[in-house]
């Protein structure tokens, strides 16, 4: 299709706080949106044929990248060790130990255990996606839970076969693969067993999607006797089950809005007694106010931001008295205090600090805390797992990778500080060594003074003289903070002398809480600002040109781009917005869409204060689109996907063909049939979803042959 298609125009006009909003494409909104995410051929037809004229215009565009998509999927795809398994989980005092496998020739990971002492030829597998798949006849397979029994005799798991998010639970019996149970649908996906592995809980979706009802279910009997154990009805909040305490003592329940929590717990003895299930409250809600309960050793511990400490701290009490807390880790300045992982003879914790992670261990019986080193990179991602179930050893394993380093994973000693090289993430090219990149954090000054984080990453061979290109990544929402881990597929774009650039922008968590309140509400245009004088920073510095950077983000990373292309197209070759909250204002006002009520101590309530929808409003990509040249762009959307709906991309395509005045690339893709917000599933379909991605930016960079 040569010709860009047109979106039928039927105005309509409402009046919100006695402004009027004109929107041309609303109609193109389905009141039925939930029940088209799980079935799609309740899609409009009108809007479906839009959408396929659409994907046949971007793939008339998009006809000279097919070899190269072709080529970066063998790349990206040939750099995997295809054949692979994790490090190993072991249940000493049942005797098993448990493991994931990869194979060359499947899309999904395959579950194994063996008893401890056993010959891997003797490993059972009790877990192979692509064979479950085969048998459910599904295009797409997306897996919410893998669950073990207590008593390691049941495997429960959790489907959603279309991409829309809604989970259907089954519980099988390991020996033989029979399903023993009623399935049980509509959940959110998590399956929590009960320590007699006679029961499991669960948490029920409502009709907009939101997770609302905590049940326990008896395995074996009907639904419909199913006791619900917690109903939240707050609209804003939404509830989880959040599982063992540690010491195993008790079971929590989680309910929380982006802003406040509240926690409930009850015995584990009591989980498994055919008695009701008598709740506790620990802390009634408060707002503002966060916090998550564990148990060890008699003590609560408790993640909070309560006592003025935004950036968290530690407290704990005794069981007996849960009023009476004292401070067992303070609070820092812009420091984030990490919760507690807990072993018989340590305590292990994370902190992050300038957007930077740290590492810490405690010696219970000395009370002495050292922080753990065990890489000399100063950009780094490290974590810490556990061994084994049992909590009596002092080995742990320890992993780490960073931007141009591969990860490395061994077993550590905490006692003796001896640790093992067990494992590395291969990367098959032989021309890859960390040497070969340069990984640098810089600093850039924003429109007001803060001072924001750059993590660049490019090939040693790359000139910084400004004739480079830049892909600038940024997020900046929800207090979420950027992983600055390994990724082999970015080689891809690193090999072909584009630089890769992470802005840690405000909206995030990487220099605190503060950092995330200077980027949220009335203060979300800090986000925005903070990614342009990015952008300016690296044409200044000559890592880039003005006009040589693409811009890629998705979901609120998607409301970044569209809201800086609309303020600062010039800086920009192109951007590629993934799932984008592009029409942020007509969704804030929505309040029975899914994700809404939730967000709006994120974004502000456009419905009921004049303030913020005034605000919402002079950001809102939609709803800020101008007459004026704009850069390339790639827009991605799933027509399943239940956290940003099709809507918003389409609509912001439709208006931004009518009103830009340059002839660069302006291209809409959507997946019209099983994906979802984070696209299709299966590791093939992954690769070919980033394939399409990067041959966009080799397209628009004039790389396409190299």
């Amino acid at each position: 299709m040569k010709n860009p298609p047109k979106l039928k125009q039927k105005l309509e006009v409402k009046r919100y706080h006695g402004i009027e909003i004109k929107d041309e494409y609303s109609w193109i909104h389905q009141k039925n949106i939930l029940e088209v995410l799980k079935d799609s051929s309740k899609l409009n037809p009108e809007v479906k044929k839009y959408l396929e004229e659409e994907n046949a215009y971007t793939k008339f565009n998009m006809k000279d990248t097919e070899q190269s998509q072709k080529k970066l999927f063998k790349e990206i795809k040939g750099r995997i060790k295809l054949d692979d398994e994790s490090l190993h989980f072991f249940h000493n005092k049942e005797g098993w130990e448990y493991w994931t496998k990869t194979t060359a020739n499947n899309n999904y990971p395959i579950q194994l255990r063996k008893k401890i002492g056993d010959n891997k030829d003797k490993a059972q597998e009790i877990w192979n996606g692509d064979k479950e798949k085969k048998k459910l006849n599904a295009s797409y397979f997306g897996v919410g839970d893998l669950s073990v029994s207590h008593d390691h005799s049941l495997l429960g798991y959790s489907l959603d076969l279309n991409g829309s998010e809604f989970y259907t639970i089954y519980i099988r019996r390991i020996a033989d693969e029979k399903i023993i149970d009623q399935k049980i649908e509509n959940t959110s996906g998590g399956i929590t067993f009960s320590k007699d592995s006679r029961f499991i809980f669960y948490t029920l979706l409502n009709e907009n999607h939101q997770p609302k009802k905590v049940f326990r279910h008896r395995i074996g009997t009907e639904q419909k006797k199913d006791e619900l154990i917690y109903e939240e009805f707050d609209p804003k909040f939404t509830v989880g089950m959040g599982g063992l305490t540690a010491d195993e003592k008790f079971f929590t329940i989680g309910t929380s809005d982006h802003s406040t929590t509240e926690t409930h717990y009850f015995t584990s003895n009591s989980a498994n007694s055919e008695e009701k299930i008598k709740l506790k409250m620990f802390q009634k809600r408060a707002e503002k106010i966060r916090y998550s309960v564990d148990s060890w050793q008699n003590y609560f511990w408790i993640h909070t931001n309560q006592d003025n400490s935004p950036d968290y701290k530690i407290c704990r009490c005794k069981h007996d008295n849960i009023n009476a807390w004292e401070d067992f880790i303070p609070a820092k300045k812009e420091v984030i205090i990490g919760s507690l992982e807990f072993l018989d003879n340590w305590i292990i914790r994370g902190e992050v600090t300038n957007a930077l992670p740290k590492l810490f261990v405690r010696n219970i019986s000395t009370n002495e805390e050292e922080e753990l080193v065990f890489a000399d990179e100063k950009v780094w991602s490290p974590s810490i797992s556990e061994m084994q179930k049992e909590t009596n050893t002092d080995n742990v394993y320890i992993n780490y990778s960073s931007p141009k380093t591969n990860a490395r994973s061994y077993v550590y000693n905490l006692k003796t500080r001896e640790k093992k090289f067990v494992k590395e993430q291969e990367v098959l090219d032989k021309n890859y060594s960390p040497k070969n990149y340069i990984t640098e954090r810089l600093e850039c000054k924003s429109h007001d003074g803060r001072l924001i984080p750059l993590t660049i990453t490019r090939h040693k061979d790359t000139k910084v003289d400004g004739t480079a290109n830049v892909l600038l990544y940024g997020y900046g929402s929800y207090g979420s903070s950027l992983s600055f881990s390994f990724s082999s597929t970015k080689l891809s774009l690193l090999n072909r002398n584009i630089i890769w650039c992470d802005a840690s922008i405000r909206g995030g968590r990487e220099r605190g809480e503060v950092w995330h309140e200077e980027g949220k509400m009335t203060l979300k245009k800090n986000s925005f600002l903070d990614y342009i004088s990015a952008a300016k920073f690296l044409i200044d510095k000559k890592y880039t040109y003005k006009g040589g950077i693409v811009g890629y983000g998705g979901s609120a990373g998607g409301l970044l781009l569209g809201a800086v292309v609309n303020q600062a197209p010039e800086l920009f070759l192109g951007m590629v917005i993934q799932v984008g909250f592009l029409d942020s204002l007509t969704t804030n006002l929505d309040h029975s869409l899914p994700l809404t009520l939730g967000e709006l101590t994120e974004f502000g309530d456009a419905k009921n204060n004049k303030e913020h929808f005034e605000y919402i409003k002079s950001y809102s990509p939609y709803h800020n689109i101008k007459k004026m040249n704009y850069p390339n762009l790639l827009l991605v959307t799933n027509i399943k996907d239940v956290r940003v709906l099709f809507d918003e991309p389409t609509k912001f395509t439709a208006r931004l063909r009518q009103n830009k005045t340059d002839k660069n690339l302006l291209l809409l893709k959507c997946e019209l049939e099983d994906a979802g917000h984070g696209g299709k599933s299966g590791r093939d379909s992954a690769i070919e979803e980033i394939a399409f991605d990067y041959s966009f930016i080799l397209k628009i960079t004039n790389k396409l042959n190299t």
